[in-house]
């Protein structure tokens, strides 16, 4: 271990919302945000110590688009491995996740700056870099479930 990095991966719960009817909901990331400002992505957040997935993207959601999710359905697990400027590497738990349309918000406003429902084959640009592989996830899981 160096003393740039830590002794082993992280867990993060990954996101894609969509309102049940097809359409996904990205947000833009602000100047603010940590990496990648201006693109748009989906959520994601650490796995906090004694926190179940499920817990852990129910408050991820409420935190970032300020709204309950309806229904929550792990798609896939993948292995996030990033370079400069920051590396790091993460375990993303991906998740389909369905909320209330009319009530989604940006609920974190130093992090986003821009909130909008999109068909999934229709998305903004540019994307996160991370962004696209949780998508694939998400749109196997909409092929299976019609």
């Amino acid at each position: 271990m160096t003393a740039n990095r830590p002794a082993g991966p992280s867990v993060s719960c990954a996101f894609i919302c969509h309102d049940g009817a097809g359409r996904v909901l990205p947000a833009r990331r602000s100047s603010a945000a940590r990496d990648e400002a201006g693109t748009w992505d989906t959520g994601a957040g650490a796995l906090e110590w004694g926190e179940t997935f499920e817990a852990a993207v129910t408050r991820e959601v409420r935190e970032e688009y300020a709204v309950e999710a309806r229904s929550i359905e792990q798609l896939g697990v993948r292995n996030v491995l990033r370079g400069e400027p920051i590396a790091s590497h993460w375990v993303a738990v991906v998740f389909a996740v369905r909320v209330d349309p009319d009530r989604v918000a940006i609920g974190e406003p130093r992090k986003f700056d821009a909130l909008e429902w999109f068909a999934p084959d229709a998305l903004p640009a540019p994307l996160h870099s991370q962004c696209g592989a949780g998508l694939a996830l998400f749109r196997e899981w909409q092929d299976r479930s019609r």
